[in-house]
């Protein structure tokens, strides 16, 4: 197919079978399958330029008011989904609005392109749009946030000015998903480094990301690299971690964390599988590993307005580092990565004069094959590489 067979393309969105808005904090659940028109996007090389590494910039999503109220019950959500996927048979998908925060890429659709906002997450593996070349194949994907089924269609998309390849609908200021998982059993369509490997324009199946708190709507706090790492942002060598066995874990970006200490408390005793997740914003753990996080931090409890734990002031002069210990090495989370900015209160749906922190419960006990999540509050703090190639993912200090 030409680049000019691409130009004629028909715009149609379909809204979601069976959708249901959410309703108040808690996630709703309900059996069935999200139809979306689903996009198998090919790369097209747009220029004869030699293999490199393609950096693109990333904002963090930035509302007003309370828009962060119940993350907490959407990460949760989002996990309890990740978890049970790789069951046969119907899937109870929740219904709540996970888009509280997330850092997005501006990527071009069509030709001439049309730009969108994609959430990058590693939790799911295809993009769907509604620009649409028909090839007459079905296509079915799962994401964090539910899965769809529909027809496969082609399309051209810009990631970069010289970097061109593939997208899932979205609502409000999110238009799309950048899905960049690895493929598996569930996924009947490349990912988008698979599609830019088998055009000849990255070396490798490696996505580099980097993020960084936000301070407002449009801040570029972050990149994305394809191909490889942005080695300009990263203090000293990269730690890897291969992708776990243990399943559920095994089915996305999952790794084993052998240990977890926060002060003198052992928070995780033993090896135990997980995920790294960029379409989650807090640090998930599993509930027994949180109440033992929780009791260490004296007079720490979890508000019941927001969700989140919370922290008085009075013990915050004596807490502790939080520290991961992956593949032999300690990823620590200081004090203040460990707390909620005070100037975010109101947006998370809390009082001001309270501190929260960033440690959440999965809403299981662990020993379930994923017994923690490593989201975006972790990632804000370490710069990571998805590594597909050679199964692994990689952190190093920014």
């Amino acid at each position: 197919m030409s680049h000019r067979d691409e130009t004629h393309l028909t715009r149609r969105l379909t809204k979601p079978s069976g959708y249901s808005a959410p309703h108040g904090r808690g996630p709703a659940s309900l059996s069935h399958m999200r139809s979306f028109i689903a996009l198998l996007l090919i790369p097209l090389l747009t220029s004869a330029s030699a293999l490199a590494l393609f950096t693109v910039p990333l904002t963090k999503l930035q509302r007003t008011g309370t828009y962060l109220k119940g993350s907490p019950d959407a990460d949760r959500a989002r996990a309890a989904f990740l978890k049970r996927r790789t069951a046969s048979g119907p899937v109870a998908v929740p219904a709540t609005n996970l888009a509280y925060v997330q850092y997005t890429t501006r990527v071009g659709i069509g030709n001439p392109p049309t730009y969108y906002n994609l959430v990058i997450d590693t939790g799911s593996s295809t993009l769907s749009t509604s620009t649409s070349i028909p090839t007459g194949e079905n296509v079915e994907v799962y994401y964090g946030s539910g899965f769809f089924s529909g027809k496969e269609y082609l399309d051209q998309v810009t990631l970069a000015p010289n970097l061109v390849s593939m997208a899932s609908s979205g609502v409000g200021p999110v238009d799309l998903t950048l899905g960049t998982f690895s493929p598996d059993k569930n996924a009947t369509a490349p990912t988008v480094m698979n599609n830019l490997m088998s055009q000849g324009l990255i070396e490798n199946k490696v996505l580099g990301v980097y993020f960084g708190p936000a301070t407002n709507y449009s801040d570029k706090n972050g990149a994305l690299t394809y191909g490889g790492a942005d080695l300009s942002v990263c203090e000293g060598e990269f730690t890897y971690a291969p992708v776990t066995d243990t399943y559920p874990a095994a089915g996305y970006w999952g790794i084993n964390v052998t240990s977890c200490t926060y002060g003198k408390h052992t928070v995780i005793h033993s090896s135990t599988a997980g995920i790294v997740d960029t379409g989650t914003t807090l640090v998930l753990i599993a509930d027994d590993f949180f109440a033992r996080y929780m009791h260490a931090i004296p007079g720490a409890k979890v508000d019941s307005n927001t969700g989140l734990i919370e922290i008085p002031r009075r013990s915050i002069s004596s807490m502790h580092p939080l520290n991961f210990t992956i593949a032999g090495q300690v990823f620590s989370l200081d004090v203040a990565a460990q707390l909620i900015p005070k100037d975010q209160n109101t947006a998370w749906g809390g009082d001001a004069k309270k501190r929260y922190g960033v440690v959440n419960f999965m809403g299981s006990r662990s020993g379930q094959g994923m017994d923690f999540i490593i989201g975006q509050k972790f990632l804000e703090r370490y710069y990571s590489v998805f590594d597909t190639d050679s199964k692994r993912v990689g952190f190093a200090r920014t």
